[in-house]
């Protein structure tokens, strides 16, 4: 890499400057406006005022002009800013992290600080009143050859507190304890497969499918977020590409998912109805402590708290998994909870695998405009200022080592970023051969569809950004090497 660092000064047009200008210069404009609407006499206000309307209509154009700049994202790798990286094996004080011991010791929790104070904010501990309630148990689903269970998770003492319900399935012909993939969903369990026994949930009926004023993402027009009527019918199975059940079946593997809005609803008021409000006497924590993806991740590790008490399911061995901004999700609940035994990124792009400070595709500056939620507000002060942000998502990757971790792309999913992604990979290498191990094992991104690795996996899928079952294939295919497991 350059030894220059990237800034917003390296843009031929600093569109970010510009914008911020012109917020100031129309606050003077109408400024001047009041004032001589008030101390001008009533001959020289109507001189002024086609002036003003015309100096107001220019503005409206100029706005709209440097907003739509600031959208255009980079596509061109030749248009990239120099950059340069943290340094993944020296820590604050100049020193060389040489050993495992030094890395576990000095320089991941140093690492792991960053990330929580610049970017995800805190993950909390475990409630001390968490319980489990196991109900509508089918011994016979997918024709038999699986265990389908609902559990739902109760975060506070009693029944009727906040809670999640997760839906895992388990291998009938594994006699043995068996592995687990976990992730979140998107759309609902009950969206997971074509089983009308699957349960609705309250919090998905409560978001999706009432006549409550909610609000709702409307990217790309400028706002991103209104208010609006939500009132969904729910389908079953509509996301069921995405949950490849029989194909984990099949390979002897289990598969628990839970809706991630069961814990906070997406989007910038999520926070009053969800964890980090009813959670925050319980679990010592003030809501803007912690951003969205820091509730999903803290929902993964109640997951893993409820498996390690499944006899059927062998906890040394569960894998978390996560799509998108649930990708971002997974690697974050991966460095913060090492009872994930692999750690697996599908598209999670921008805050996610790929790299920040590799100016190609999304931005830290959009996400924070699109979803100011997802972070905790420190990570808006890098919106224009990524050369200062002290990590970058190799050192997330990294977080992980010695354990396995996967990252995913999808060729035609650019805004991701998925050259960044595997550049994550490769540069997170050096914490797994602290530990003798090899990382993504190559100096190049490999072609479409060529998987490569060794403790660091990548593929990059052709298609769009998404899940589908070529890369739960890979997944599988990574955790059978990992975990020496055949069935």
């Amino acid at each position: 890499h350059s030894s220059k660092s990237i800034s917003d000064s390296n843009y031929p047009i600093n569109f970010s400057n510009m914008y911020n200008f012109l917020k100031d210069t129309v606050k003077t404009f109408f400024s001047f406006a009041r004032f001589i609407n008030e101390v001008t006499c009533p001959l020289i206000r109507s001189r002024l005022r086609p002036v003003m309307i015309l100096i107001a209509i220019q503005f409206v154009f100029i706005n709209n002009y440097v907003l739509a700049q600031k959208d255009s994202l980079n596509y061109d790798e030749s248009k990239i800013p120099p950059y340069v990286l943290p340094e993944l094996l020296v820590a604050d004080d100049g020193s060389v992290i040489h050993n495992s011991k030094e890395w576990e010791n000095i320089q991941r929790p140093a690492i792991l600080k960053k990330f929580t104070e610049n970017v995800y904010g805190k993950v909390p501990g475990r409630p001390k009143d968490i319980h489990f309630k196991t109900t509508n148990v089918d011994e016979h689903a997918l024709n038999g050859k699986a265990t389908k269970k609902e559990i739902t998770i109760y975060f506070k003492k009693g029944d009727n507190g906040p809670h999640m319900v997760v839906l895992l399935y388990l291998p009938n012909q594994v006699t043995t304890k068996v592995p687990v993939f976990i992730g979140l969903n998107f759309l609902g369990i009950h969206a997971t497969q074509p089983d009308s026994t699957i349960t609705i949930t309250d919090n998905w009926t409560r978001i999706n499918n009432s006549n409550t004023p909610i609000l709702i993402n409307e990217w790309p027009v400028r706002s991103s977020w209104k208010k609006s009527i939500n009132n969904k019918v729910p389908i079953r199975g509509e996301d069921a590409y995405r949950w490849p059940v029989e194909e984990l079946i099949a390979n002897g593997y289990g598969m628990a998912t839970a809706y991630y809005e069961d814990v906070e609803a997406d989007n910038p008021e999520g926070w009053k109805t969800g964890v980090r409000t009813t959670m925050q006497q319980e679990l010592h924590i003030k809501p803007e402590e912690w951003g969205s993806i820091c509730a999903w991740a803290w929902s993964l590790s109640r997951i893993m708290d409820y498996l390690e008490t499944d006899s059927r399911v062998n906890a040394k061995q569960v894998v978390v998994t996560g799509l998108s901004r649930l990708g971002k999700t997974s690697l974050w609940a991966g460095a913060n909870d090492e009872r994930f035994a692999i750690v697996i990124s599908n598209d999670s792009g921008e805050g996610g695998a790929a790299l920040s400070k590799r100016i190609y595709g999304e931005t830290i500056e959009l996400i924070n405009r699109v979803n100011p939620h997802w972070c905790i507000e420190k990570y808006k002060t890098y919106n224009f200022a990524v050369d200062k942000l002290p990590v970058d998502q190799h050192m997330l990757v990294a977080l992980s080592a010695p354990r396995p971790v996967y990252i995913a792309s999808a060729v035609l999913d650019k805004s991701a970023d998925p050259k960044g992604e595997f550049l994550s990979g490769k540069f997170a290498g050096p914490a797994y051969a602290l530990y003798g191990k090899t990382g993504v094992g190559v100096e190049e991104q490999p072609p479409v569809d060529t998987p490569v690795g060794e403790s660091i996996g990548y593929h990059v899928r052709s298609g769009k950004h998404d899940i589908l079952l070529y890369d739960w294939q890979q997944f599988i295919r990574f955790a059978n090497k990992h975990f020496n497991y055949h069935n």
